[in-house]
């Protein structure tokens, strides 16, 4: 069997298997008949969708299937990062000293699933929104920007939480 056709084939049964997932998390009853139906009905839906579920391009199990050490980590700081944003955003609040600014940068990530990660890690923490994802161009809104240069903006704003998606999707 051809690698290929090996990656169309591991790609329909995960998207059979997520799919589901999603019913029995859905579904209220467990007997044969709803098992079996939602099982086929993931199965059909898989086989229409699969291509848009997990893309071709991104021909490998580690784009999509984080490692679950450093997604714990990476949920740890970026609880973290939300409440050291938090408490600036209410002492900005209270003193009123802002410097809103739009800024651009790239990101090195490499998959899609965690370039979307990355842009919403950023909207979560107070103070910045993303405002557009471009392959890997990412526009921000920043409320306490310290530089307009992209690198440096860059680095301000992704630091430590782009390091840490890069080792949850390798």
């Amino acid at each position: 069997m051809k690698a290929e056709r090996k990656w169309v084939l591991l790609r329909l049964c995960f998207t059979t298997l997520f799919l589901f997932a999603v019913w029995l998390l859905f579904t209220a009853g467990i007997g044969w008949f709803s098992l079996v139906s939602g099982f086929l009905g993931s199965l059909m839906i898989a086989a229409l969708t699969y291509g848009i579920f997990i893309p071709y391009h991104q021909a490998n199990i580690h784009f999509f299937l984080p490692n679950p050490f450093a997604l714990v980590a990476y949920l740890f700081v970026l609880v973290f990062l939300i409440y050291q944003s938090s408490f600036k955003m209410l002492i900005a609040v209270i003193t009123g000293k802002t410097n809103p600014r739009i800024v651009h940068f790239r990101t090195h990530l490499r998959s899609d699933l965690s370039r979307m990660t990355l842009a919403n890690s950023i909207t979560l923490t107070p103070g910045t929104i993303t405002l557009d994802l471009n392959d890997d161009h990412l526009t921000i809104h920043w409320l306490f920007s310290t530089t307009t240069h992209a690198k440096a903006a860059g680095e301000s704003v992704k630091g430590r939480i782009e390091r840490i998606i890069a080792k949850v999707w390798l």
